[in-house]
């Protein structure tokens, strides 16, 4: 079934009102996704001195949330064919920010990660859908700068509930921390539904077998192009996560011995994503999307190396460059699957997050034995050899993509 209307007056445009509103809603719906989903990694060391736990397990926290919401991503697609791309997002960004409340008051570790996984399972339904809700509504000469908006909103997300998370922490305790942030998902929820223009390309599908899924999916992998996205996605997320994963535990002992609170702030960073993933979007268009994506797996290689330094202000560099070509790379890359897919587009995308957070899962655990083993040389070493296979597939990217 061909993705696009054969109208292109449906698309929604720049000139448009509606344009502003999917691009606030969806703004709301990156913040909540990645408010709710990260605001525990700041609180990592805490969970180790609460739970008498190491690091690699205190991780477990994000990381089975993340792998949840993997999973989830494939069904909520699948799903989303049927019953309506607003709806499961709607949905999802509810019931996540409840279960991020409950995750805060659970008495014993099993218990919230039990909490956490079931909340990274609902969660799926919004990164399994935003991107190809605006693939189908935003007109396609503009939908740069529309992913890039939505991709701020995960970058701002990510950085209320990480630096929030630790200033709430020192104030009051972990558990108001998240309870607070919880709370705040809830309103995002209620801002996005208010918002959101209704789906004007979007034809339920209700019939769609088992068998068209995997059919799909198994086209999108057979796809020359399509494999390196998902491959670029999997190394750029593990770097990232992995090094917000365990910078915590060097910042917060000697010689630099940060509290949580000067800890979280670290996460301010991300003001630099929410800005990087806009220009990349609209660079994308002009420049071309392989030397942008290419100049930020560049960039992030280039933090990675700087955060070996001793001095703290090189460090807090090295991660600034890090976000800086994270966010650029991700941009670039997301937005890249929805112009290569040219069916199925929302089984293309559900493949790339797919790969994308399988990355922030595998790669943000095992990153706690390179922590373990070699300290913050083998994490920076780990990191660096990611970063060399994404640079690899963005080079095949760029003899083989079609557009």
């Amino acid at each position: 079934m061909p993705f696009a209307p054969a109208d292109a007056g449906t698309f929604i445009t720049r000139a448009s009102p509606a344009y502003r509103r999917a691009g606030l809603a969806l703004f709301l719906a990156g913040f909540a996704t990645f408010s709710l989903l990260y605001c525990v990694q700041p609180l990592l060391p805490a969970f180790s001195s609460q739970f008498a736990i190491g690091a690699a397990s205190s991780s477990l926290s994000l990381s089975l949330s993340t792998s949840a919401l993997a999973i989830a991503i494939l069904l909520a697609a699948a799903l989303s064919e049927r019953i309506g791309r607003c709806e499961i997002m709607t949905l999802s960004m509810i019931l996540s920010a409840l279960l991020n409340i409950v995750a805060a008051w659970a008495p014993v570790w099993p218990a919230l990660l039990a909490a956490r996984m079931a909340e990274g399972f609902v969660l799926g339904g919004v990164p399994a859908v935003a991107m190809t809700y605006l693939a189908e509504e935003i007109h396609p000469g503009e939908l740069g700068l529309a992913m890039g908006l939505y991709v701020a909103g995960t970058a701002f997300g990510g950085m209320i509930g990480r630096v929030g998370t630790g200033i709430l922490t020192d104030a009051l305790s972990w558990r108001a921390a998240m309870t607070i942030i919880g709370a705040a998902g809830l309103l995002a929820a209620l801002g996005f539904l208010a918002l959101l223009p209704p789906s004007r390309n979007f034809v339920r599908r209700p019939g769609l077998s088992t068998r068209h899924h995997a059919e799909a999916w198994a086209r999108h992998l057979r796809d020359p192009a399509l494999p390196a996205l998902y491959a670029i996605g999997f190394t750029v997320m593990g770097t990232f996560v992995t090094i917000f994963n365990y910078a915590g535990y060097r910042l917060m002992a000697p010689p630099y011995n940060l509290d949580q609170t000067r800890l979280g702030l670290i996460f301010s960073v991300y003001v630099f994503g929410i800005v990087s993933s806009s220009v990349a979007g609209a660079l994308s268009d002009r420049m071309g999307r392989g030397r942008v994506l290419t100049a930020g797996i560049l960039i992030m290689a280039a933090g990675i190396v700087l955060t070996l330094a001793p001095a703290l202000p090189i460090i807090f560099l090295g991660i600034v460059f890090l976000t800086i070509g994270f966010f650029t790379a991700h941009a670039i890359a997301s937005g890249w699957v929805g112009r290569l897919a040219r069916t199925d587009r929302g089984h293309a995308t559900s493949l790339y997050l797919l790969a994308y957070y399988l990355g922030s899962s595998i790669a943000g655990s095992v990153g706690g034995w390179w922590w373990s083993g070699l300290g913050w040389n083998g994490v920076a070493s780990f990191t660096l050899l990611l970063l060399g296979a994404a640079l690899a597939a963005a080079a095949w990217l760029r003899r083989v993509a079609r557009s």
